[in-house]
C-alpha cells in the first residue's frame, strides 16, 4: 500500500489561500470547515479546495508547500486556475 500526500489550495472567503498539506485530503478539507483546521482557516472561512497536486513522500509534500507558502497572491491564483482543481 503506497501512501499519498497532498499539497492543496483553499480559498477563503475573503479571497485569500490558505496552503497545506496532508495524507487525506477530504478529511483535511473537513477539518477546515468545521473550525478544527489551522488558525487561519478559523479567521477566514474556506470556501473550496481550488488546486491540489499529489505526492509520493511526505518530505516532497513539506517542501513544495514552503515553495508555494512563498507565491505571491496572483501566483497562487494562477496556480488554482490549472487543471488539477476540484470544483
Amino acid at each position: 500500500m503506497n501512501k499519498k500526500y497532498y499539497v492543496y489550495l483553499i480559498l477563503t472567503d475573503n479571497g485569500s489561500y490558505y496552503c497545506g498539506y496532508t495524507d487525506n485530503l477530504e478529511k483535511r478539507f473537513q477539518k477546515h470547515i468545521n473550525g478544527k483546521g489551522a488558525k487561519y482557516t478559523r479567521m477566514h472561512k474556506p470556501v473550496e479546495i481550488s488546486w491540489y497536486k499529489e505526492f509520493k513522500t511526505k518530505s516532497e509534500a513539506i517542501k513544495y508547500e514552503n515553495e508555494i507558502k512563498k507565491l505571491s497572491h496572483r501566483a497562487k491564483y494562477n496556480l488554482a486556475m490549472t487543471t488539477n482543481q476540484i470544483r
